[in-house]
């Protein structure tokens, strides 16, 4: 390598972030990137160093997120995304994608990779088996290229599975009488049997929010850690389950163990609670949900089948993602514990010290001008037609989740709609001259009293485009950092 290009990697400068205080042992949080708008990675970053967080899950190794976790020393899972899936069931693909995504980034202040997520919740009933004769081929070529790679003590390959993976009948409702889904219960038998033999853990995400989503009949308190037990109590060989996540977990557990590896490590990959988009997606309910999995946490009091073990836990999420699929419901858009500019949405006692506090928002975020747009004060009733085509355009290219019944502006009139939806639509496009128009029924505004509804928010976003130059820089550096560490082992 020439001199010039190692001088130039040598004076690459680095985001100095100050530690703080560890959260709850073993806990992290996943950071999605589905968003219009993204901070900067470095500020992503320093919000996770902030908060304490030493561990963090990601849906892929892309390489502007990478660049944002080199140097900071958090434990990462990586991930190869189910598109991917049969491609890496060729070893030569599993060995290339290693290299690009794991081995280069291994270098002093590079990044601290634990864990290779292979396909996220592959096995998802939705998916109607699409993923289901690649997974298990791919995760064996994804773990053996680690192996051969020399990293394979340090970093284990994974696979997220969702918890529709395995019940208990319906003759036999009890987590004692847990089993894996017929359909994939011979292709968990032999993944698990790999995750045995190569030490990895298998990674489950439960979600007591979904259990109560959609259901009526399902007793609120039981999706809680804090509400005692259901009307109709859940008692297993002398086992009283009062929450919905114990009885989840262990009937995990016992599906394991019917299948001879009943004390695989586990590792919840997800949970979380969503705080928009459902009558019982609100910040009390998140609160309530996360004060009572924290704690249980810091105490180290495990589920009735595996008492007082330390589970490996990820939140979900960090952000709000705002172009996440809503297939499975509104909700999905509002899972952060943070708002999508990094503002935190109600206390936390992430280091279980007892003392809930609102967590350390983001630094440094950057915002579009402070104008929305909003529905000209002109339009009549004569107009409502194409003011109804409009507001379909708008919800369809943005996210109009919020307006939902029981949402957060789900008491907005008609009037207000159209203006939250034309404004959402115009944040979106980055306030663009022509993302406000909508036929001569929109107008841009500067006052904000013309957008004050209440507990509605209607949002300035924050300003994209300025950190793009400096994300490939930084991945560039990056990478120049690990081609000097390739040449110096190459002089050698």
């Amino acid at each position: 390598m020439a001199a010039a290009t190692v001088w130039r990697c040598a004076v690459v400068v680095g985001v100095v972030i100050m530690a703080a205080a560890a959260v709850v042992d073993g806990l992290g949080v996943n950071w999605g990137t589905m968003a219009t708008h993204r901070l900067p990675p470095k500020v992503m970053a320093r919000l996770l160093k902030d908060n304490g967080f030493k561990k963090v899950k990601i849906f892929d190794a892309d390489a502007t997120t990478m660049s944002g976790l080199a140097g900071t020393g958090i434990e990462a899972m990586i991930a190869v995304p189910n598109d991917m899936l049969a491609a890496v069931g060729d070893y030569g693909r599993a060995r290339e994608w290693v290299k690009e995504n794991v081995t280069r980034y291994s270098f002093d202040g590079g990044v601290d990779i634990r864990y290779v997520a292979v396909g996220n919740e592959p096995f998802l009933k939705a998916y109607n088996g699409q993923f289901d004769r690649a997974t298990v081929p791919a995760l064996r070529n994804i773990q053996r290229a680690l192996d051969e790679a020399g990293y394979g003590k340090r970093i284990k390959a994974t696979v997220p599975v969702n918890a529709d993976v395995y019940d208990s009948p319906a003759s036999n409702p009890v987590p004692s009488a847990g089993r894996f889904r017929d359909d994939v219960a011979g292709t968990m038998a032999d993944m698990v049997r790999f995750l045995n033999r190569s030490g990895a853990p298998l990674t489950v995400n439960i979600y007591p929010f979904l259990s109560l989503y959609g259901n009526d009949d399902f007793p609120l308190d039981y999706a809680f850690f804090d509400g005692g037990p259901p009307p109709r109590p859940v008692v297993d060989n002398g086992i009283n389950y009062t929450n919905v996540f114990d009885a989840n977990f262990d009937t995990l557990v016992s599906a394991l163990k019917r299948i001879g590896f009943g004390s695989l490590p586990i590792v919840i990959g997800e949970v979380g609670w969503p705080t928009d988009g459902d009558k019982h997606a609100t910040v009390p309910y998140a609160q309530r949900f996360y004060s009572g999995l924290l704690k249980r946490l810091a105490a180290r009091r495990g589920t009735p089948l595996r008492p007082r073990a330390r589970i490996e836990v990820y939140l979900f999420g960090l952000m709000d993602e705002d172009t996440k699929s809503v297939a499975p419901g509104n909700f999905e858009r509002h899972w952060g514990i943070f708002t999508f500019d990094g503002r935190p949405k109600f206390p936390l006692d992430l280091r279980g010290a007892g003392r809930p506090a609102m967590p350390v928002p983001a630094k440094g975020v950057k915002y579009l001008p402070r104008r929305w747009c909003v529905l000209n004060p002109n339009v009549t009733d004569d107009d409502a037609g194409r003011l109804a085509d409009n507001v379909g355009y708008a919800c369809s290219h943005s996210d109009c989740t919020a307006l939902g019944y029981g949402c957060s502006c789900g008491a907005l009139d008609a009037r207000g709609n159209a203006s939250y939806a034309f404004n959402v639509y115009y944040q979106a496009q980055g306030q663009a001259d022509a993302a406000c128009d909508f036929q001569g029924l929109a107008v841009v505004t500067e006052d904000d009293r013309d957008v004050a509804q209440g507990a509605c928010n209607f949002s300035v976003q924050v300003a994209a485009a300025a950190w793009a130059g400096a994300a490939v820089a930084a991945a560039a550096a990056v990478a120049c950092a690990a081609a000097v560490v390739a040449a110096l082992l190459a002089l050698v």
